[in-house]
Order: structure tokens, then C-alpha cells, then sequence
């Protein structure tokens, strides 16, 4: 064995996908696509099934001080389904494993599922199954989600052409903003438990983290004007961080515009009041779950008019440069500064 020893920090959490991705041998013809995408493909001859699989931990994904269980069960899911609708697919299955200490008691548990329950119904996916075990660090969990996907449908994130058009859905930065919110809330009421959290002005924000919305409804609406994304991609990392993701895949450059980002109002004020620019949190902050995609110039009729698509940018040839044009007119590098799972304190 070798006495060289690298520091998982050293490269991230994407390098060890990659590490891993290297070492990983595909056996199958029925294997499609594996690691690294929002879902490995497996191919049932007449369509692709997707899979895809995510686990949250408490005490990194989630503070179970200001997080309900119920709201814990529904994110589980959504998550996932997120993941499935970033291949343009529809989900049909998920299985729910947990690892939960005595701490919890049945009740507790009982109320997380129904918030699964809940997001099952909403996705419409049926629960097949999962695992139970008991855990000494916490509560774990780990969802897989199960989708179709026509195979003319598929939307990989490798598939963006150059003068693409670049799309994303919603509005950014809202979820990391809740989540400082709710963090500073609750170190108000650790030096005074007698202090109530003030919330109320914050609301939109607050569920843009708490309560994340997979949108299976752009996907639905997609199909109904017959737009098939070139390329897509959930955003749970940060809008820069999944631009990179198109970019490296395509072996194209990205060019994005500040002054076209969906922002909301909520986002900005509250961004302004914390001291944390609007604009770095949907570049950086994550967790928004919403869809960004590229379209061929052919679409742009049929989505032009659609409330909640929003053109942001174009793909370019020149793959080693992704850049932003700001509001007042400066060219700046995108970046993957988003969530990393490995950095050093």
C-alpha cells in the first residue's frame, strides 16, 4: 500500500466522483449512463429508466432545531424527484431508508413519513420501499427515486450545442438567504430562549429552504410544447457551480448576463439587510432546486412567453471560458463557490 496520503479536501467532492468514476467499470450493455450525471440510465429496450439516489444527514443537510420532521420527509423526496425531472424524465417510484437513534420515538417518525407521503402524492411516485436501521450520529437518510423517459426525450447534460439558448426556471438565491435567516434565529434564541423567532416577513424564503418544490411542472410543460432541453441540470449546488457542470460536459464555454437573473424581491431586501449580495447567493448559495437547461434557437418561440423560463445566457465555442457580463458592464469569471462537502474549516 502506498504511504501517500491525499486529503479528500484536497480535491472535493467532485474530483472524488471523478476519482471514483474512473475506477468504475460498466459490465452492462442495458447501462446507458452511470456516474455523473443527475441520474445513471439503464435501458428497458423500448425506454430509459433513470435512477438516482441522495442522502441527508442531520448536522449537514439539515438542523433538525428549526427544520420539522414533516418538512424533513417532504425535502427528502423532492430532492430526489428533482434529480429525475433534471433528465427531462418522470419519476414513478422512490424507496426511503432512515438510520435514527432511540432518541427519536415513533411519533417522530410517523410525522416524517408523513411528509413523505405528502411529497409522494404531490410527485405522484408511489413508496416501494426502503430500509430501517439504527444509527449512533444522528438521523440518516437516503432516498432513490425511479423515472421514465422516452428515449428521444432524454436530457443529459452533456447535449448543449453551441448558441444554445441557457434557461433556468424559478428564481435563485432565495434558499441559502432563508437558510442564514433561520440560522440567525436560532443563535438569537440559544443566548435567549425567551426570544421568539421573527419569521414572518421572511416566509418566502424561509420555505424556498425548508420546503423545496421539485418543478416535474416545467417538465410537464415542456413535453405540451414539444421543447426537448439540449442539456439540463438541477441547481442544488449553486447556479455557477451547475453552469460549469453544462460547460465541462459540453465542451462549451458559458456566457451569462447578472441583469437577466430571476432574483425575487424577498431575496434582494433580505440579502441587503444581512450584508450578503443577491447575486452571489443565486451564483453560490444552492439548494434551489430549480431546473437550468439549454434549448436550440428553434425554441425560442415556443418559450418566449412562458412566466417562469427565464433566458439568462448563451453557449459559446470557446470551452475554457464561462463568464458573466455584470450590470455595469465588467466581464467576470463564473466559479464553483458553492456548497463543498470536503473543504477544510
Amino acid at each position: 500500500m502506498s504511504e501517500k496520503r491525499t486529503e479528500i479536501s484536497d480535491i472535493g467532492e467532485f474530483g472524488l466522483i471523478d476519482k471514483i468514476n474512473t475506477s468504475t467499470k460498466v459490465r452492462n450493455e442495458s447501462t446507458v449512463l452511470g456516474i455523473g450525471d443527475d441520474a445513471a440510465l439503464i435501458d428497458l429496450g423500448h425506454s430509459y429508466t433513470a435512477v438516482s439516489t441522495d442522502m441527508l444527514l442531520e448536522g449537514v443537510h439539515f438542523d433538525l432545531s428549526y427544520m420539522p420532521l414533516q418538512h424533513l420527509g417532504y425535502k427528502a423526496v423532492a430532492v430526489n424527484v428533482s434529480d429525475i425531472a433534471a433528465m427531462n424524465a418522470v419519476p414513478t417510484q422512490v424507496t426511503v431508508n432512515i438510520g435514527i437513534s432511540n432518541r427519536f420515538s415513533i411519533e417522530a417518525v410517523e410525522v416524517f413519513y408523513q411528509g413523505v407521503h405528502a411529497a409522494c402524492e404531490n410527485f405522484n411516485v408511489d413508496l416501494v420501499g426502503g430500509d430501517t436501521s439504527s444509527s449512533a450520529s444522528g438521523f440518516v437518510i437516503s432516498v432513490t427515486a425511479i423515472g421514465a423517459i422516452d428515449k428521444n426525450k432524454i436530457a443529459k447534460r452533456s447535449g448543449a450545442g453551441e448558441n444554445d439558448i441557457i434557461c433556468v426556471t424559478g428564481d435563485l438565491g432565495g434558499a441559502y438567504l432563508g437558510l442564514q435567516v433561520l440560522e440567525r434565529e436560532k443563535q438569537v434564541f440559544l443566548t435567549n430562549p425567551e426570544m421568539q423567532p421573527q419569521l414572518e416577513k421572511y416566509n418566502y424564503i424561509v420555505q424556498r429552504q425548508l420546503k423545496p418544490e421539485a418543478r416535474m411542472d416545467i417538465i410537464h410543460e415542456l413535453a405540451d410544447l414539444s421543447v426537448v432541453p439540449t442539456s439540463m441540470i438541477d441547481i442544488s449546488d449553486g447556479l455557477g457551480s451547475e453552469l460549469l457542470h453544462l460547460s465541462k460536459a459540453s465542451g462549451l464555454g458559458v456566457q451569462i448576463f447578472e441583469d437577466k437573473l430571476p432574483i425575487d424581491k424577498q431575496t434582494y431586501d433580505t440579502g441587503h439587510e444581512l450584508g450578503i449580495d443577491a447575486t452571489t447567493a443565486a451564483l453560490n448559495g444552492g439548494e434551489d432546486y430549480e431546473l437550468l437547461f439549454t434549448v436550440s434557437q428553434d425554441d425560442y418561440e415556443k418559450l418566449k412567453l412562458h412566466a417562469d423560463i427565464h433566458f439568462i445566457g448563451h453557449m459559446h465555442k470557446e470551452s475554457n471560458s464561462s463568464i458573466m457580463q455584470t450590470k455595469g458592464g465588467n466581464t467576470v469569471p463564473v466559479t464553483a463557490q458553492g456548497w463543498n462537502h470536503y473543504k477544510n474549516e
